[in-house]
């Protein structure tokens, strides 16, 4: 749809007297099919012209109109409504979606650039809980979508491996933990071992101390200290890669705050030497204030560095060591004056990549209307949701279609798509309200719908095979309603891509397959396919595999499987 736009704003663009870009800009979809297939305001051209939008608006149409680019072109108050010439324009698009799904929906406006995408990030020695969900799954998803768009992109899991915390780790399993038990159920043990930590530590405040001093030891190598911390690490980790490879996650880097131990006194020396440090009450900082922020702390009173100083270390390093010329980083909204510093830092250490630096915020996680918190304990275990969610997945199979081959690993890419599909139709702004009976809710605007959607396509195309038939790409004179929508939204999606990729936000993505398997339904319901007519049958094939081909690229980039069957 976008060849059409610009196909409208080099006609308007040189009577009203603004760019094509601009002109393209304005054009809309029409809330109603009926009125046309794209819409222009004229509301703005009004001032420059001296005309009303009345006017403007139908004296464009009949400027379109004689252009016999298009069907026809209304006027309707202040807008142009267009209508496309259905079979030229459907045409066009069968013959982009026939060169591969992949070539028709991206441009590939990013090769030649490497982009380094931080996420996940989970803490040692705690739980991956579903509050972890967004930035592995949003940040899974911008990955894809970038490498779609042509760049070079390298995940890296930031693992919060290093800090106060583990002095807190140490001294609980010292006092109370058991080796064997630990070794049984890794994460869950060390987490409730923490959680009792803080509990104690309430009417026993020298265990604070105890913890500090652990802490320290750490720092200074002592062999029992780091022999437990090596061991939280190895076991934290094999447990978080099982829910990674259930979830299809994968990172070119898993390197945790730790790795930067060496790396942050270079860039406290800069600092210096670039006369950007500052003292305030005993700390070494960053002033701000001239950019209306707090100062930027980079070494505590007690000498102590904090997160600030590792990220500056860490963005040096991506930069510098692993080529990338772009930083993302896929943290919570609450995080967004910690990277404003971080990348004001940057820019004052005249690093100029320091513009290409961007925080991808996204929403709350909550549960039931509650914030998590692992320092209290409330938390709820991802590998639990995803556990429920595959039984519910399973049940469901087995009642439908107990005939289903492979109905378990079926039940997991449902299960689990649902889990993912149900965060990541949420815009990434938005906070998210986790609760069982939506996210385990199987009708509606969800992930198994359009996985349904993608083997109900399947279903068909392997009859059609089985019986010989061909698809093709040739339109038929006048399509019906039902196939011109179909077309429409697929034209749609090259739209819809760019979009996700320049908002970085999976959900415009995931509306878009929404709207796709909304529009295929309705033509799978109205229109025969394997009994049409010699003339339709290939053409409605052709509709069915560009929709099975589109659904399955884009649940992939989303991270979800698309089962042939269900």
């Amino acid at each position: 749809m976008k060849s059409q736009k610009m196909q409208v704003a080099r006609l308007v663009a040189p009577v009203v007297g603004h760019t094509e870009a601009e002109v393209a800009g304005l054009l809309e979809y029409p809330p109603d099919p009926k009125l046309g297939d794209l819409a222009l305001p004229c509301f703005r051209f009004a001032k420059t012209l001296r005309k009303s939008p009345q006017t403007i608006a139908a004296e464009l149409a009949t400027m379109l109109g004689a252009s016999q680019k298009f069907d026809q072109a209304v006027a309707t108050g202040g807008y142009v409504n267009i209508h496309l010439l259905r079979q030229v324009y459907a045409q066009a698009v069968m013959a982009g979606l026939d060169k591969g799904v992949d070539a028709w929906l991206s441009q590939r406006r990013g090769q030649g650039q490497r982009v380094a995408v931080d996420f996940s990030s989970p803490n040692i020695a705690k739980p991956f809980g579903v509050g972890h969900l967004r930035s592995t799954l949003i940040g899974q998803s911008i990955g894809r979508l970038l490498t779609a768009d042509g760049w070079q992109v390298l995940g890296v899991n930031h693992l919060g491996d290093w800090g106060t915390q583990f002095g807190k780790n140490i001294a609980a399993y010292l006092r109370w933990g058991d080796e064997e038990t630990v070794r049984q159920n890794p994460v869950r043990e060390l987490f409730q071992l923490y959680v009792r930590f803080h509990k104690e530590a309430e009417s026993q405040p020298e265990l604070e101390d105890v913890a500090r001093a652990w802490f320290k030891k750490l720092e200074n190598g002592d062999p029992q200290a780091t022999h437990l911390w090596r061991w939280f690490i190895d076991e934290s980790l094999a447990v978080f890669q099982r829910t990674y490879d259930r979830l299809g996650v994968h990172f070119e880097y898993v390197l945790g705050e730790s790795f930067y131990n060496d790396k942050m006194q270079p860039v406290i020396d800069e600092l210096q030497q670039r006369g950007l440090l500052s003292t305030s009450d005993g700390a070494d900082v960053v002033d701000l204030s001239e950019w209306n922020m707090p100062p930027c702390i980079i070494r505590k009173s007690d000498g102590a560095t904090i997160y600030a100083t590792r990220d500056l270390a860490a963005a040096l390093y991506r930069h510098d060591q692993l080529h990338a010329n772009r930083l993302l980083y896929v943290v919570g909204s609450e995080q967004a004056l910690h990277f404003a510093q971080v990348f004001k830092v940057l820019e004052l250490m005249e690093r100029e990549w320091a513009q290409n630096c961007q925080h991808i915020s996204f929403g709350m996680m909550k549960y039931q209307g509650e914030r998590l918190s692992t320092r209290r304990g409330k938390v709820v275990y991802l590998e639990d949701v995803l556990d429920k969610a595959v039984e519910e997945a399973y049940r469901i199979i087995e009642n439908k279609n107990p005939q289903l081959a492979d109905k378990q690993s079926v039940a997991e890419a449902v299960g689990i798509g649902a889990v993912a599909f149900n965060d990541l139709k949420t815009y990434r702004t938005h906070d998210v309200d986790f609760r069982y009976e939506e996210v385990l809710n199987f009708d509606g605007e969800t992930g198994p719908y359009v996985q349904y959607t993608h083997a109900r396509a399947s279903s068909v195309l392997r009859k059609a095979a089985a019986a010989g038939f061909k698809s093709g790409i040739t339109v038929p004179p006048d399509p019906s309603e039902e196939e011109w929508q179909l077309t429409v939204t697929l034209g749609r999606g090259p739209e819809w891509l760019e979009r996700a990729v320049d908002e970085l936000d999976p959900s415009l993505l995931a509306r878009y397959l929404l709207d796709l398997c909304h529009s295929f339904n309705r033509f799978y319901h109205s229109m025969p396919i394997l009994n049409a007519s010699v003339e339709s049958q290939p053409w409605r094939l052709a509709l069915t595999q560009s929709t099975r081909g589109v659904l399955a690229f884009g649940l992939y980039l989303l991270g979800i499987k698309a089962p042939d069957a269900m």
